[in-house]
Protein backbone atom coordinates (compact mmCIF):
# COMPACT_ATOMS: atom_id res chain seq x y z
CA UNK A 1 0.00 0.00 0.00
CA UNK A 2 2.75 2.08 0.78
CA UNK A 3 4.53 1.76 -2.53
CA UNK A 4 1.25 1.67 -4.19
CA UNK A 5 -0.12 5.39 -3.05
CA UNK A 6 2.78 7.12 -4.30
CA UNK A 7 2.96 5.67 -7.65
CA UNK A 8 -1.24 6.18 -8.41
CA UNK A 9 0.18 10.12 -6.96
CA UNK A 10 2.40 9.85 -9.88
CA UNK A 11 0.44 8.27 -12.44
CA UNK A 12 -2.63 10.70 -12.44
CA UNK A 13 0.09 13.59 -12.23
CA UNK A 14 1.72 12.63 -15.52
CA UNK A 15 -2.10 11.89 -16.80
CA UNK A 16 -3.38 15.05 -16.16
CA UNK A 17 -0.57 17.09 -17.19
CA UNK A 18 0.30 15.36 -20.88
CA UNK A 19 -3.07 14.54 -21.72
CA UNK A 20 -4.38 18.08 -20.39
CA UNK A 21 -1.74 19.94 -23.20
CA UNK A 22 -4.31 18.67 -25.61
CA UNK A 23 -7.46 18.30 -23.63
CA UNK A 24 -7.50 22.00 -22.51
CA UNK A 25 -8.04 23.76 -26.23
CA UNK A 26 -10.93 21.60 -26.50
CA UNK A 27 -12.28 22.81 -23.38
CA UNK A 28 -11.69 26.56 -24.20
CA UNK A 29 -13.78 26.15 -27.94
CA UNK A 30 -16.21 23.93 -25.48
CA UNK A 31 -17.10 26.86 -23.40
CA UNK A 32 -16.76 29.22 -25.38
CA UNK A 33 -19.31 27.43 -27.86
CA UNK A 34 -21.45 26.59 -24.89
CA UNK A 35 -21.63 30.78 -23.51
CA UNK A 36 -22.74 31.77 -27.55
CA UNK A 37 -25.21 28.59 -27.50
CA UNK A 38 -27.19 30.03 -24.39
CA UNK A 39 -28.19 32.73 -26.97
CA UNK A 40 -27.72 31.59 -30.39
CA UNK A 41 -29.14 28.15 -31.43
CA UNK A 42 -28.29 25.66 -34.32
CA UNK A 43 -31.16 26.28 -36.75
CA UNK A 44 -34.09 24.35 -36.82
CA UNK A 45 -37.65 25.62 -38.14
CA UNK A 46 -40.19 25.01 -35.20
CA UNK A 47 -43.87 24.40 -36.24
CA UNK A 48 -45.15 27.52 -34.89
CA UNK A 49 -42.46 29.50 -36.94
CA UNK A 50 -43.55 27.54 -39.96
CA UNK A 51 -47.11 27.55 -39.71
CA UNK A 52 -46.84 31.60 -39.31
CA UNK A 53 -45.64 31.93 -42.61
CA UNK A 54 -48.72 30.16 -44.53
CA UNK A 55 -51.86 31.66 -45.65
CA UNK A 56 -55.37 30.10 -44.01
CA UNK A 57 -56.88 27.35 -45.76
CA UNK A 58 -59.55 28.82 -48.13
CA UNK A 59 -62.29 25.99 -48.34
CA UNK A 60 -63.30 27.91 -51.89
CA UNK A 61 -59.94 26.63 -53.41
CA UNK A 62 -60.39 22.78 -52.21
CA UNK A 63 -62.16 20.97 -55.03
CA UNK A 64 -60.68 17.74 -54.88
CA UNK A 65 -61.77 15.19 -52.19
CA UNK A 66 -59.44 13.57 -49.92
CA UNK A 67 -60.49 10.29 -51.30
CA UNK A 68 -59.65 10.89 -54.92
CA UNK A 69 -56.21 11.34 -53.52
CA UNK A 70 -55.23 8.82 -51.97
CA UNK A 71 -57.08 6.23 -54.45
CA UNK A 72 -54.38 7.86 -56.55
CA UNK A 73 -51.07 7.00 -54.30
CA UNK A 74 -50.87 4.27 -55.51
CA UNK A 75 -51.14 0.18 -53.35
CA UNK A 76 -48.73 1.49 -50.13
CA UNK A 77 -50.57 2.11 -47.28
CA UNK A 78 -50.31 6.05 -46.52
CA UNK A 79 -49.90 7.15 -43.27
CA UNK A 80 -49.87 10.71 -42.92
CA UNK A 81 -52.38 13.05 -44.84
CA UNK A 82 -52.12 16.64 -44.71
CA UNK A 83 -53.68 20.00 -46.43
CA UNK A 84 -51.63 22.43 -46.41
CA UNK A 85 -49.92 25.08 -48.70
CA UNK A 86 -46.67 25.22 -50.97
CA UNK A 87 -45.67 28.43 -53.11
CA UNK A 88 -49.10 29.77 -52.56
CA UNK A 89 -50.88 26.51 -54.03
CA UNK A 90 -53.06 24.22 -51.48
CA UNK A 91 -51.90 20.71 -51.78
CA UNK A 92 -52.04 17.65 -49.84
CA UNK A 93 -49.05 16.31 -48.56
CA UNK A 94 -49.02 12.22 -48.07
CA UNK A 95 -46.62 9.83 -46.76
CA UNK A 96 -46.42 6.50 -47.23
CA UNK A 97 -45.43 3.49 -44.74
CA UNK A 98 -41.65 3.49 -46.12
CA UNK A 99 -41.39 7.13 -45.30
CA UNK A 100 -41.67 8.80 -48.88
CA UNK A 101 -43.44 12.45 -49.22
CA UNK A 102 -45.65 12.85 -52.34
CA UNK A 103 -48.12 16.17 -52.90
CA UNK A 104 -51.47 16.60 -55.12
CA UNK A 105 -53.11 19.74 -56.06
CA UNK A 106 -55.81 20.40 -53.97
CA UNK A 107 -57.78 21.79 -56.95
CA UNK A 108 -57.05 19.70 -59.46
CA UNK A 109 -56.15 16.70 -57.91
CA UNK A 110 -53.00 16.11 -60.20
CA UNK A 111 -49.85 14.69 -58.79
CA UNK A 112 -47.10 17.15 -58.68
CA UNK A 113 -43.67 16.61 -59.59
CA UNK A 114 -40.78 17.08 -56.87
CA UNK A 115 -39.57 20.74 -56.93
CA UNK A 116 -36.48 21.60 -59.20
CA UNK A 117 -35.03 25.36 -58.81
CA UNK A 118 -38.14 27.03 -60.14
CA UNK A 119 -40.55 25.84 -57.58
CA UNK A 120 -37.61 26.19 -55.00
CA UNK A 121 -37.83 29.91 -55.73
CA UNK A 122 -41.76 30.34 -55.44
CA UNK A 123 -41.48 28.80 -52.09
CA UNK A 124 -39.43 31.25 -50.85
CA UNK A 125 -40.99 34.08 -52.28
CA UNK A 126 -44.38 33.01 -50.70
CA UNK A 127 -42.37 32.25 -47.52
CA UNK A 128 -40.88 35.61 -48.16
CA UNK A 129 -44.54 37.44 -48.19
CA UNK A 130 -42.92 40.82 -48.47
CA UNK A 131 -43.23 43.12 -51.55
CA UNK A 132 -39.46 44.04 -53.07
CA UNK A 133 -37.75 41.25 -50.78
CA UNK A 134 -36.92 38.32 -53.83
CA UNK A 135 -35.89 34.73 -53.96
CA UNK A 136 -32.54 33.91 -55.41
CA UNK A 137 -32.14 29.93 -56.21
CA UNK A 138 -28.61 28.95 -54.91
CA UNK A 139 -28.06 25.28 -55.91
CA UNK A 140 -29.15 21.67 -54.40
CA UNK A 141 -27.45 19.43 -51.64
CA UNK A 142 -28.10 16.85 -50.07
CA UNK A 143 -26.50 17.50 -46.78
CA UNK A 144 -24.20 20.78 -45.41
CA UNK A 145 -23.56 21.86 -42.39
CA UNK A 146 -26.65 23.13 -40.78
CA UNK A 147 -28.99 20.18 -41.94
CA UNK A 148 -27.90 17.09 -40.29
CA UNK A 149 -31.02 16.68 -38.76
CA UNK A 150 -32.31 13.36 -39.50
CA UNK A 151 -35.88 14.43 -39.88
CA UNK A 152 -34.82 16.02 -43.14
CA UNK A 153 -34.11 12.98 -44.68
CA UNK A 154 -37.24 12.31 -46.42
CA UNK A 155 -36.93 15.82 -48.35
CA UNK A 156 -33.48 15.79 -49.26
CA UNK A 157 -31.77 16.75 -51.67
CA UNK A 158 -32.60 20.23 -50.27
CA UNK A 159 -32.96 23.19 -52.88
CA UNK A 160 -30.71 26.22 -51.24
CA UNK A 161 -32.81 29.63 -51.66
CA UNK A 162 -31.16 33.08 -50.74
CA UNK A 163 -33.59 35.86 -49.40
CA UNK A 164 -32.71 39.48 -50.07
CA UNK A 165 -34.30 40.48 -46.89
CA UNK A 166 -32.47 42.43 -44.23
CA UNK A 167 -31.62 39.62 -42.02
CA UNK A 168 -30.19 37.81 -45.62
CA UNK A 169 -32.35 34.07 -44.75
CA UNK A 170 -31.15 30.92 -46.43
CA UNK A 171 -33.61 28.92 -46.54
CA UNK A 172 -33.87 25.06 -47.71
CA UNK A 173 -36.95 23.19 -49.69
CA UNK A 174 -38.09 19.93 -49.76
CA UNK A 175 -37.35 18.43 -53.10
CA UNK A 176 -40.01 16.06 -52.76
CA UNK A 177 -42.72 18.62 -51.50
CA UNK A 178 -41.48 22.08 -52.08
CA UNK A 179 -41.81 22.74 -48.69
CA UNK A 180 -39.67 25.05 -46.45
CA UNK A 181 -38.30 22.76 -44.14
CA UNK A 182 -35.12 25.18 -42.67
CA UNK A 183 -34.22 28.44 -42.44
CA UNK A 184 -31.40 30.23 -41.23
CA UNK A 185 -30.42 33.90 -41.09
CA UNK A 186 -27.08 35.19 -41.62
CA UNK A 187 -26.36 36.37 -38.23
CA UNK A 188 -27.26 32.83 -37.06
CA UNK A 189 -25.21 31.12 -39.27
CA UNK A 190 -22.11 33.33 -38.60
CA UNK A 191 -22.83 33.00 -34.92
CA UNK A 192 -23.16 29.15 -35.02
CA UNK A 193 -19.58 28.70 -36.58
CA UNK A 194 -18.45 29.34 -32.66
CA UNK A 195 -21.57 27.88 -31.51
CA UNK A 196 -23.23 25.15 -32.09
CA UNK A 197 -21.07 23.73 -34.95
CA UNK A 198 -18.30 24.81 -32.91
CA UNK A 199 -19.27 22.98 -29.89
CA UNK A 200 -20.64 19.40 -31.18
CA UNK A 201 -17.60 19.29 -33.96
CA UNK A 202 -19.78 18.92 -37.08
CA UNK A 203 -16.90 20.27 -39.01
CA UNK A 204 -15.99 16.57 -38.23
CA UNK A 205 -19.50 15.07 -39.39
CA UNK A 206 -20.61 14.12 -42.90
CA UNK A 207 -24.08 12.78 -42.67
CA UNK A 208 -27.08 12.42 -40.52
CA UNK A 209 -25.70 8.99 -38.98
CA UNK A 210 -22.20 9.53 -38.75
CA UNK A 211 -20.33 6.56 -36.06
CA UNK A 212 -17.18 8.02 -36.62
CA UNK A 213 -18.01 11.16 -36.00
CA UNK A 214 -19.51 9.57 -32.78
CA UNK A 215 -16.69 7.87 -31.85
CA UNK A 216 -14.48 11.03 -32.51
CA UNK A 217 -17.00 12.81 -30.01
CA UNK A 218 -17.51 9.90 -27.23
CA UNK A 219 -13.52 9.76 -27.16
CA UNK A 220 -12.63 13.31 -27.59
CA UNK A 221 -15.33 13.11 -24.11
CA UNK A 222 -13.93 10.57 -22.01
CA UNK A 223 -10.51 11.96 -22.83
CA UNK A 224 -11.91 15.47 -21.19
CA UNK A 225 -13.43 13.87 -18.30
CA UNK A 226 -10.33 12.16 -17.30
CA UNK A 227 -8.31 15.54 -17.16
CA UNK A 228 -10.94 16.79 -15.21
CA UNK A 229 -10.91 14.22 -12.32
CA UNK A 230 -7.12 14.01 -12.65
CA UNK A 231 -6.90 17.78 -12.23
CA UNK A 232 -9.22 17.78 -9.24
CA UNK A 233 -7.11 15.01 -7.89
CA UNK A 234 -3.88 16.51 -8.45
CA UNK A 235 -5.50 20.46 -7.22
CA UNK A 236 -6.49 19.00 -4.02
CA UNK A 237 -3.55 17.12 -3.01
CA UNK A 238 -1.84 20.44 -3.88
CA UNK A 239 -3.28 22.64 -1.57
CA UNK A 240 -2.43 23.29 2.08
CA UNK A 241 -5.25 23.18 3.69
CA UNK A 242 -3.48 23.07 6.89
CA UNK A 243 -0.42 25.28 6.90
CA UNK A 244 1.55 26.74 4.06
CA UNK A 245 4.72 26.69 1.44
CA UNK A 246 7.60 28.30 2.26
CA UNK A 247 5.89 31.24 0.24
CA UNK A 248 3.31 31.57 2.52
CA UNK A 249 0.66 30.46 0.30
CA UNK A 250 -1.37 27.76 0.26
CA UNK A 251 -0.22 26.65 -3.29
CA UNK A 252 2.89 25.56 -4.32
CA UNK A 253 2.97 27.65 -7.64
CA UNK A 254 5.25 30.57 -7.37
CA UNK A 255 4.43 31.07 -12.01
CA UNK A 256 1.53 33.52 -12.42
CA UNK A 257 -0.53 30.91 -14.93
CA UNK A 258 0.51 27.46 -12.76
CA UNK A 259 -0.69 29.50 -9.80
CA UNK A 260 -3.89 30.75 -11.30
CA UNK A 261 -4.31 27.27 -12.72
CA UNK A 262 -4.34 25.48 -9.44
CA UNK A 263 -7.12 28.26 -7.96
CA UNK A 264 -9.47 28.29 -11.00
CA UNK A 265 -8.92 24.97 -10.87
CA UNK A 266 -10.07 24.13 -7.34
CA UNK A 267 -13.03 26.60 -7.38
CA UNK A 268 -14.61 25.21 -10.64
CA UNK A 269 -13.50 21.77 -10.54
CA UNK A 270 -17.32 20.31 -9.67
CA UNK A 271 -18.55 22.57 -12.85
CA UNK A 272 -16.13 21.36 -15.20
CA UNK A 273 -16.12 17.91 -14.44
CA UNK A 274 -20.00 17.67 -14.64
CA UNK A 275 -19.86 20.15 -17.92
CA UNK A 276 -17.71 18.00 -19.73
CA UNK A 277 -18.87 14.66 -18.28
CA UNK A 278 -22.47 15.19 -19.23
CA UNK A 279 -21.25 16.45 -22.26
CA UNK A 280 -20.20 12.80 -22.90
CA UNK A 281 -23.55 11.13 -21.45
CA UNK A 282 -25.14 13.02 -24.22
CA UNK A 283 -23.59 10.74 -27.02
CA UNK A 284 -25.33 7.64 -25.32
CA UNK A 285 -22.30 5.92 -25.10
CA UNK A 286 -23.16 2.01 -25.77
CA UNK A 287 -26.56 2.89 -25.68
CA UNK A 288 -26.39 2.87 -22.00
CA UNK A 289 -29.51 5.31 -21.77
CA UNK A 290 -31.54 3.64 -24.71
CA UNK A 291 -35.22 2.41 -24.06
CA UNK A 292 -34.59 -0.95 -22.42
CA UNK A 293 -38.06 -2.47 -23.21
CA UNK A 294 -40.56 -2.21 -26.40
CA UNK A 295 -41.64 1.45 -27.40
CA UNK A 296 -45.18 2.60 -27.11
CA UNK A 297 -47.28 0.90 -29.56
CA UNK A 298 -48.81 3.66 -31.85
CA UNK A 299 -50.28 1.22 -34.29
CA UNK A 300 -52.80 -0.14 -31.94
CA UNK A 301 -53.18 3.43 -30.28
CA UNK A 302 -54.23 4.54 -33.49
CA UNK A 303 -56.34 1.52 -34.96
CA UNK A 304 -55.98 2.62 -37.84
CA UNK A 305 -54.31 4.55 -40.68
CA UNK A 306 -55.79 7.78 -42.60
CA UNK A 307 -55.36 6.16 -45.41
CA UNK A 308 -58.03 3.61 -44.76
CA UNK A 309 -60.34 5.43 -41.64
CA UNK A 310 -61.10 9.03 -42.53
CA UNK A 311 -64.28 10.96 -40.93
CA UNK A 312 -67.22 11.78 -43.11
CA UNK A 313 -66.31 15.41 -43.54
CA UNK A 314 -65.64 17.06 -46.38
CA UNK A 315 -62.44 19.26 -45.92
CA UNK A 316 -64.18 22.46 -47.38
CA UNK A 317 -66.91 21.56 -44.54
CA UNK A 318 -64.49 20.97 -41.71
CA UNK A 319 -62.83 24.67 -42.63
CA UNK A 320 -66.27 26.14 -42.93
CA UNK A 321 -67.25 24.87 -39.06
CA UNK A 322 -63.41 25.97 -38.31
CA UNK A 323 -63.98 29.33 -39.09
CA UNK A 324 -67.80 29.50 -38.36
CA UNK A 325 -65.73 28.78 -34.49
CA UNK A 326 -63.52 31.96 -34.95
CA UNK A 327 -60.43 29.45 -35.89
CA UNK A 328 -58.38 30.33 -38.80
CA UNK A 329 -56.81 26.91 -40.00
CA UNK A 330 -53.65 27.18 -41.40
CA UNK A 331 -52.99 23.24 -42.07
CA UNK A 332 -55.60 20.10 -41.19
CA UNK A 333 -54.20 16.55 -40.47
CA UNK A 334 -55.91 13.28 -41.34
CA UNK A 335 -55.56 11.24 -37.83
CA UNK A 336 -56.85 8.37 -36.17
CA UNK A 337 -57.37 7.45 -32.73
CA UNK A 338 -58.58 4.18 -31.24
CA UNK A 339 -59.88 3.65 -34.30
CA UNK A 340 -62.28 6.87 -34.30
CA UNK A 341 -61.08 9.64 -36.97
CA UNK A 342 -60.64 12.60 -37.05
CA UNK A 343 -58.99 16.12 -38.05
CA UNK A 344 -56.54 17.98 -36.58
CA UNK A 345 -56.55 21.78 -37.54
CA UNK A 346 -53.23 24.10 -36.81
CA UNK A 347 -53.39 27.75 -36.81
CA UNK A 348 -50.77 30.44 -37.26
CA UNK A 349 -49.30 30.31 -33.82
CA UNK A 350 -49.78 26.50 -33.54
CA UNK A 351 -52.85 26.58 -31.71
CA UNK A 352 -54.74 23.51 -32.44
CA UNK A 353 -58.49 22.40 -32.94
CA UNK A 354 -60.04 18.98 -33.20
CA UNK A 355 -63.15 18.07 -35.74
CA UNK A 356 -65.02 15.35 -34.91
CA UNK A 357 -67.98 13.35 -37.28
CA UNK A 358 -70.73 14.60 -34.80
CA UNK A 359 -73.75 13.42 -37.89
CA UNK A 360 -75.09 11.03 -35.35
CA UNK A 361 -75.03 12.60 -32.17
CA UNK A 362 -78.29 14.81 -31.41
CA UNK A 363 -78.67 18.02 -31.90
CA UNK A 364 -75.42 18.16 -34.17
CA UNK A 365 -75.95 18.76 -37.41
CA UNK A 366 -72.70 18.89 -39.03
CA UNK A 367 -69.11 18.69 -37.93
CA UNK A 368 -67.99 19.21 -34.42
CA UNK A 369 -65.14 21.65 -32.89
CA UNK A 370 -63.48 21.03 -29.65
CA UNK A 371 -60.41 21.73 -28.25
CA UNK A 372 -59.13 18.72 -26.69
CA UNK A 373 -59.79 14.72 -26.66
CA UNK A 374 -61.41 14.05 -22.91
CA UNK A 375 -60.24 11.61 -20.74
CA UNK A 376 -62.43 8.61 -21.43
CA UNK A 377 -61.39 8.84 -25.09
CA UNK A 378 -57.50 9.11 -24.31
CA UNK A 379 -57.51 6.30 -21.46
CA UNK A 380 -59.25 4.12 -23.97
CA UNK A 381 -56.95 4.52 -26.57
CA UNK A 382 -53.74 4.06 -23.97
CA UNK A 383 -54.84 0.52 -22.91
CA UNK A 384 -53.27 -0.15 -26.62
CA UNK A 385 -50.22 1.62 -26.33
CA UNK A 386 -48.47 -1.18 -23.70
CA UNK A 387 -49.37 -4.45 -23.05
CA UNK A 388 -49.03 -3.69 -19.78
CA UNK A 389 -51.04 -2.69 -17.40
CA UNK A 390 -52.10 0.96 -16.80
CA UNK A 391 -50.85 2.43 -13.02
CA UNK A 392 -52.04 6.10 -13.39
CA UNK A 393 -53.14 8.73 -15.40
CA UNK A 394 -52.87 12.47 -13.99
CA UNK A 395 -53.18 15.36 -16.15
CA UNK A 396 -50.91 18.08 -15.49
CA UNK A 397 -51.48 21.72 -15.28
CA UNK A 398 -47.65 22.54 -14.93
CA UNK A 399 -44.19 20.94 -16.19
CA UNK A 400 -42.83 17.85 -14.67
CA UNK A 401 -38.86 16.96 -14.86
CA UNK A 402 -39.21 15.33 -17.82
CA UNK A 403 -42.50 16.48 -19.72
CA UNK A 404 -41.14 20.89 -20.19
CA UNK A 405 -40.87 23.34 -22.96
CA UNK A 406 -37.41 25.10 -23.96
CA UNK A 407 -36.17 28.55 -25.18
CA UNK A 408 -36.10 28.17 -28.88
CA UNK A 409 -32.37 28.57 -29.25
CA UNK A 410 -32.15 25.37 -26.64
CA UNK A 411 -31.03 21.93 -28.67
CA UNK A 412 -35.01 20.71 -27.89
CA UNK A 413 -36.56 24.27 -27.97
CA UNK A 414 -38.57 23.29 -31.71
CA UNK A 415 -40.79 20.65 -29.58
CA UNK A 416 -44.27 21.25 -28.78
CA UNK A 417 -44.72 20.81 -25.41
CA UNK A 418 -48.41 22.31 -24.51
CA UNK A 419 -50.29 21.90 -20.78
CA UNK A 420 -52.14 20.59 -19.87
CA UNK A 421 -50.94 17.08 -20.58
CA UNK A 422 -51.88 13.68 -19.33
CA UNK A 423 -49.03 11.28 -17.73
CA UNK A 424 -49.40 7.58 -17.75
CA UNK A 425 -47.45 5.41 -16.07
CA UNK A 426 -47.36 1.47 -16.86
CA UNK A 427 -46.36 -1.48 -14.73
CA UNK A 428 -44.08 -2.96 -17.62
CA UNK A 429 -40.38 -3.78 -16.59
CA UNK A 430 -38.56 -0.99 -18.13
CA UNK A 431 -41.01 1.64 -15.97
CA UNK A 432 -42.67 3.78 -18.99
CA UNK A 433 -44.34 6.42 -18.77
CA UNK A 434 -46.08 8.26 -21.37
CA UNK A 435 -47.45 11.78 -22.02
CA UNK A 436 -50.32 12.52 -24.40
CA UNK A 437 -51.03 15.71 -25.73
CA UNK A 438 -55.23 16.13 -25.26
CA UNK A 439 -55.24 18.92 -27.59
CA UNK A 440 -53.81 16.67 -30.80
CA UNK A 441 -54.40 13.09 -29.29
CA UNK A 442 -50.55 12.61 -30.06
CA UNK A 443 -47.85 11.01 -27.93
CA UNK A 444 -45.71 13.93 -27.12
CA UNK A 445 -43.44 12.24 -25.05
CA UNK A 446 -42.39 8.62 -23.53
CA UNK A 447 -39.90 8.07 -21.21
CA UNK A 448 -38.49 4.60 -19.98
CA UNK A 449 -36.18 4.18 -16.66
CA UNK A 450 -33.12 4.26 -18.66
CA UNK A 451 -34.22 7.58 -20.82
CA UNK A 452 -35.00 9.24 -17.01
CA UNK A 453 -31.46 8.34 -15.89
CA UNK A 454 -30.24 9.85 -18.80
CA UNK A 455 -32.03 12.88 -18.45
CA UNK A 456 -30.70 13.83 -15.21
CA UNK A 457 -27.04 13.04 -16.24
CA UNK A 458 -27.01 14.97 -19.60
CA UNK A 459 -29.79 17.52 -19.43
CA UNK A 460 -29.83 18.40 -15.67
CA UNK A 461 -25.88 18.65 -15.68
CA UNK A 462 -25.36 19.85 -19.17
CA UNK A 463 -27.97 22.30 -18.96
CA UNK A 464 -29.53 22.87 -15.51
CA UNK A 465 -33.35 22.62 -17.39
CA UNK A 466 -35.45 22.11 -14.00
CA UNK A 467 -38.80 23.59 -14.91
CA UNK A 468 -38.20 26.05 -11.53
CA UNK A 469 -34.93 27.02 -13.06
CA UNK A 470 -36.93 27.68 -16.09
CA UNK A 471 -39.60 30.69 -16.70
CA UNK A 472 -43.24 28.90 -17.96
CA UNK A 473 -42.77 27.85 -21.26
CA UNK A 474 -39.36 26.99 -21.17
CA UNK A 475 -37.58 30.41 -21.32
CA UNK A 476 -34.87 31.39 -19.55
CA UNK A 477 -34.31 33.37 -16.01
CA UNK A 478 -31.67 36.17 -16.07
CA UNK A 479 -30.33 34.92 -12.98
CA UNK A 480 -29.97 31.10 -15.00
CA UNK A 481 -28.09 32.78 -17.64
CA UNK A 482 -26.01 34.88 -15.54
CA UNK A 483 -24.61 31.95 -12.91
CA UNK A 484 -24.31 29.59 -16.15
CA UNK A 485 -22.19 32.63 -17.95
CA UNK A 486 -20.36 33.32 -14.63
CA UNK A 487 -19.18 29.22 -14.23
CA UNK A 488 -18.61 29.23 -17.94
CA UNK A 489 -15.82 32.06 -17.43
CA UNK A 490 -14.44 30.38 -14.42
CA UNK A 491 -14.41 26.95 -16.90
CA UNK A 492 -12.60 29.69 -19.71
CA UNK A 493 -10.05 30.71 -17.69
CA UNK A 494 -9.27 27.40 -16.09
CA UNK A 495 -8.69 25.92 -19.66
CA UNK A 496 -6.74 29.02 -21.15
CA UNK A 497 -3.88 28.96 -18.43
CA UNK A 498 -4.04 25.03 -19.23
CA UNK A 499 -2.93 25.86 -22.63
CA UNK A 500 -0.55 28.59 -21.36
CA UNK A 501 1.35 26.13 -19.73
CA UNK A 502 0.88 22.97 -21.51
CA UNK A 503 2.44 25.35 -24.35
CA UNK A 504 5.27 26.40 -22.37
CA UNK A 505 6.20 23.18 -20.91
CA UNK A 506 6.04 21.82 -24.66
CA UNK A 507 8.59 24.40 -25.92
CA UNK A 508 10.64 23.72 -22.87
CA UNK A 509 10.51 19.84 -24.26
CA UNK A 510 11.25 20.75 -27.88
CA UNK A 511 14.42 23.04 -26.31
CA UNK A 512 15.71 20.38 -24.09
CA UNK A 513 15.82 17.82 -26.79
CA UNK A 514 17.14 20.30 -29.33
Amino acid sequence: MTTAWPSFKRAVYLVHRWMGIAACLLMVLWFISGVVMLFIGYPKLAPWERLAHLPSLDAARLRTPVADVVARAGKTPVTEIVLTTVAGRQVYRLRDSAGQLFVFDADSGLRLPRAGPAQAEAAGQAWAGLPGVTARYLDTVTEDRWTHSGALNPHRPLSRVQLDDGAQTLLYVSSATGEVVMDASLAQRAWNYVGAWLHWLYFLRERPVDATWSWIVIVLSAGGTIVALTGTLAGIWRWRFRGRYKSGSRTPYRDLYLRWHHITGLVFAAITCTWIFSGLMSMNPLGVFAAQGPRPDIAAYRGGLPGAIRPAIEAAAALRALQAAGFAPRELAWQVLDGQPYLLARDGADRTRLVVDALNEPGQAGPRVQAQWPQASLRAAALHLNAAPLLDMQLLARYDDYYYGRAPEAMNGGLERRLPVWRLKYADRADTWVYLDPHTGNVALSVDRAQRRGRWLFNFLHSWDLPALLRDGGGQHWWRLTVLIVLSVGGLALSLTGVVIGVARLRRKVRFRG
